[in-house]
C-alpha cells in the first residue's frame, strides 16, 4: 500500500511539470481609458504573474419595476349614462334682519363729488294760510356740512281768536379737524310760535286781540365734539353745551344752560365702563318772582356686550334742587334667532325736568308759571322686538311706571280759557306700547304704533287731568308710480279727563284726524303737491274747551335745484 501510495504521488508531479511547460502565456488586454498599472516582473520565471483591466467601474440604480395597467373595456354604444343633477329651489326668500344702529363716521369716496340739494316749498290753503318751507345745503361733505332750514305758516281763520302762526329758522353744522379723528357740531335755532286763547266761556264775553294772545320765542344754540373712532386708549366721548333762552309776551323769561358729558372706555371687545356728566341748570323770571331749577347727575355703569347678550349695571346719583336720589340703571337684551327676536327687559329711573318751555310744548294756553317741581320716574319694563319674513318689524313693551310730582293741567276757575298746573305727588301707571312697521324698499312704507296707559294710586287728585289713555296712530308712504307719491296719517285717540272751571270732573269725547296727501312730478326738479288735514272735519278737542277748526287744504309747488 505505501509503494501504491509513492507511485501515484510521483505520476501527479510529473503531470503538472508537464503541462505548465506546453502551455504559452498570453498578451494582457490593456484599456486606454482605465490606465492599468505595469506589467509586475515574476520573482519566480517558472510562474509569470499577470493583472488584466477590463473595464472602468461605473455606479448604476436598480431599474424600478413597471405598474401594468389593464384598461377596463370600453361601455357598448347602445348603454346610456345616468346623470344626476342637484338643483337648488328657484323660490330663495330672504328674510330682513335688523341690526343694531350705531352712530358712525361717515366714509365718502373722494372720487365722488358730493352735491348739495336744496328745495323750496311754497303753497296756499283755506283759511287764508300761506306755507313756505326752504332746506339749503353747503360744503364739501368730506370737511364741512351746513344745512339750513327754515318753515312759516299761518291761518286767519273764521273765528278771530283761532288764528296762529309758525316761524322756525335752524342752521346745524358738522366739520371735522385737521386729523380727522373728531367731529365739532354746531346748531343755532329760533322759534316763534303765536297763538289765542280762544276757548273762554261764555262765548257773549269781549276780549281784546291783545288780551288773548300766546306768544312763546325760543332762541338758543348748542356746541359739541365727539371723537369718530375709539382712539388708542379705548376711549370714547361726546360732550355737548347747550344754551337756550325762552320768553312769553308777557314779560316771562327763561334760561336754560345745559352741560353734557358721556364717556366710554372700553375693556377688550367684551367689557365697557360707562360715565355720563350732567348739570342742567334753569333760572325763570316773571311778574311774581324768580326761580331757580337745577338739577345735577352722576352716572357710572358697567356694560357687559356680547353677540347674542347685552348687560348695562349701574347707579345714577342724582340732585333735584340739593335732594339727592339714587337711581337704577339696568337693562338687558338677549338675541335669538339671529337677531330676529330680542328680548329686552330692565329697572331704569330718571327726572323729567319741567321747565316753563317744556310745559308751554306740551300745553299752548297754561298760564304763567310760579313754580316748578320736576318729574321723578322710576320704570320697570320687559318687552320684545324683532322681524318677521323680508319686510315686517315689530316691538312691544310693557311697563310699570311710578310718578313723583307729575305736572297736570286743569282749566283757570274764571273763563277757562288758560290752563292751571297742578302737581301730583304720587302716582302709578300701567303702560302698554307697541309698535309694526312693514317696509318694500322706498316703494311702500307703512308704520303704525298704539300706547295705552292705564293710571292709579293718585293722592291729590281725582284723575289725571290732560293726560291722554289711549294713542293710536299710522303712516303710509306709497309711491304709486314713478314720480307720483301718496301719503296719509291717522291718529286716534281717547279723551282726557278735565277739571272745568266750575271745579267739575269730566270726560272729552274720543277724536279721530285723518290726512292725506299728494305729491307730483310736473317737469324736472319741479313738483306739485297737495295735502288734505281733518279729512271728516271733526270738530275734537284735545284740551276741554279748546275744538279744532276743522277741514283745511293747502296746495302748492316744491322746486328742488
Amino acid at each position: 500500500m505505501k509503494k501504491l501510495l509513492i507511485i501515484v504521488i510521483l505520476l501527479s508531479v510529473a503531470g503538472a511539470s508537464f503541462s505548465q511547460k506546453n502551455k504559452k502565456p498570453k498578451k494582457p488586454s490593456v484599456t486606454p481609458a482605465a490606465n492599468p498599472k505595469k506589467e509586475e516582473q515574476p520573482t519566480d520565471a517558472s510562474q509569470p504573474r499577470t493583472v488584466v483591466i477590463t473595464a472602468a467601474f461605473s455606479p448604476s440604480l436598480k431599474a424600478t419595476p413597471k405598474i401594468n395597467f389593464s384598461a377596463a373595456a370600453p361601455s357598448p354604444d347602445s348603454v346610456l349614462p345616468v346623470l344626476t343633477y342637484n338643483v337648488p329651489a328657484q323660490n330663495l326668500f330672504f328674510a330682513y334682519q335688523s341690526v343694531p344702529l350705531k352712530p358712525l363716521a361717515a366714509n365718502i369716496d373722494t372720487a365722488i363729488h358730493w352735491q348739495n340739494k336744496n328745495f323750496i316749498k311754497a303753497g296756499y290753503g283755506n283759511f287764508t294760510t300761506p306755507y313756505l318751507q326752504t332746506g339749503l345745503s353747503f360744503g364739501d361733505g368730506i370737511h364741512s356740512i351746513l344745512n339750513v332750514n327754515g318753515l312759516y305758516t299761518s291761518s286767519n281763520a273764521a273765528k278771530v281768536s283761532q288764528d296762529f302762526s309758525r316761524l322756525n329758522l335752524e342752521a346745524l353744522g358738522i366739520f371735522s379737524d385737521s386729523s380727522n379723528k373728531n367731529e365739532w357740531n354746531a346748531k343755532l335755532f329760533v322759534k316763534q310760535n303765536t297763538q289765542y286763547q280762544y276757548g273762554y266761556q261764555p262765548d257773549t264775553l269781549k276780549f281784546s286781540k291783545d288780551d288773548l294772545r300766546q306768544q312763546f320765542t325760543t332762541f338758543g344754540g348748542k356746541v359739541g365734539l365727539r371723537n369718530k373712532t375709539v382712539n388708542d386708549a379705548g376711549i370714547s366721548y361726546s360732550p355737548s353745551v347747550s344754551l337756550n333762552m325762552f320768553n312769553d309776551n308777557r314779560d316771562g323769561k327763561e334760561t336754560n344752560f345745559i352741560i353734557d358729558a358721556p364717556f366710554s372706555k372700553s375693556f377688550g371687545k367684551i367689557f365697557a365702563f360707562n360715565l355720563g356728566l350732567t348739570a342742567d341748570v334753569t333760572n325763570y323770571k316773571s311778574d311774581s318772582g324768580s326761580v331757580n331749577n337745577n338739577l345735577y347727575s352722576l352716572s357710572p355703569a358697567l356694560q357687559f356686550k356680547t353677540p347674542n347678550f347685552k348687560l348695562i349695571a349701574g347707579i345714577s346719583p342724582t340732585w333735584d334742587n340739593s335732594t339727592l336720589s339714587m337711581l337704577p340703571n339696568i337693562s338687558a337684551e338677549v338675541k335669538i334667532t339671529d337677531e330676529k327676536f330680542i328680548l329686552q327687559a330692565g329697572y331704569i329711573g330718571y327726572f323729567n325736568k319741567n321747565t316753563y318751555q317744556s310745559l308751554a310744548d306740551v300745553n299752548p294756553w297754561l298760564s304763567q308759571p310760579h313754580s316748578f317741581l320736576n318729574t321723578k320716574v322710576m320704570e320697570q319694563y320687559a318687552g320684545f322686538k324683532g322681524s318677521a319674513g323680508d319686510h315686517f318689524t315689530y316691538n312691544a313693551k310693557v311697563s310699570y311706571l311710578q310718578f313723583t310730582n307729575q305736572p297736570l293741567f286743569v282749566n283757570d276757575s274764571l273763563t277757562g280759557r288758560s290752563f292751571t298746573v297742578v302737581n301730583e305727588g304720587q302716582m302709578k301707571a300701567i303702560r302698554v306700547h307697541g309698535e309694526i312697521g312693514y317696509t318694500v324698499q322706498e316703494k311702500l312704507s307703512f308704520i303704525a304704533g298704539a300706547t295705552i296707559n292705564q293710571y292709579s294710586g293718585l293722592q291729590y287728585n281725582k284723575e289725571a287731568w290732560g293726560l291722554v289713555p289711549l294713542e293710536l296712530n299710522g303712516t303710509l308712504r306709497w309711491v304709486v308710480m314713478k314720480g307720483v307719491m301718496v301719503k296719509s296719517d291717522l291718529f286716534f285717540w281717547d279723551g282726557a279727563h278735565y277739571r272745568s272751571k266750575q271745579l267739575t270732573a269730566g270726560k272729552l269725547d274720543p277724536a279721530l284726524d285723518f290726512n292725506a296727501g299728494l305729491e307730483f312730478t310736473l317737469v324736472k326738479n319741479l313738483n306739485f303737491w297737495t295735502q288734505f288735514n281733518n279729512i271728516l272735519n271733526s270738530k275734537y278737542q284735545r284740551w276741554h274747551q279748546y275744538p279744532v277748526v276743522g277741514f283745511n287744504v293747502l296746495l302748492g309747488v316744491v322746486y328742488s335745484f
